[in-house]
């Protein structure tokens, strides 16, 4: 099945943040939709409305006020509807615990989020690229992150 257009959600409370990676999304060649939500509560109440457009991809921060993103991760793969999702932990934690937990709890790959817009949007296309089927089911901790 080929997907013409690239459902992208992005669940981050940072107003700036979410305004940089929608710039370096649309920059890209590949086609997308972008859902943004400002916390994983929002991002919850979505994904779990029956009509929802799930996403490919989602990218989840983790520390977020109302519901962070260790809580929407531990819902999404509890979800019978909602386990396979390809989630990206999109991070300013580089901490090896957070790292741990999150690959523990079922995150797909983590990426700490890069200060520098080219490198963004180098690792939004990267990880947009990924062939996620193979990724997951070959996944261990050297490739769960992405260092860029």
């Amino acid at each position: 099945m080929k997907i013409d257009l690239l459902t992208v959600a992005l669940a981050d409370d940072d107003e700036d943040d979410r305004l940089l990676f929608e710039d370096a999304i649309n920059e890209l060649k590949i086609k997308t939709k972008l859902l943004l939500f400002k916390n994983g509560l929002e991002l919850m109440n979505y994904l779990k409305k029956p009509d929802a457009e799930l996403p490919q991809v989602l990218f989840l921060d983790l520390n977020m006020p109302v519901m962070d993103g260790m809580r929407c991760l531990d819902e999404i793969r509890r979800d019978s509807r909602l386990k396979n999702l390809s989630v990206a932990i999109y991070s300013t934690s580089s901490s090896e615990k957070d790292i741990v937990e999150t690959y523990v709890r079922g995150a797909n790959i983590y990426l700490t989020k890069p200060s520098d817009f080219k490198k963004l949007q180098n690792a939004i296309q990267k990880i947009l690229s990924i062939n996620w089927q193979f990724h997951s089911s070959n996944l261990d901790k050297d490739n769960f992150i992405l260092r860029i």
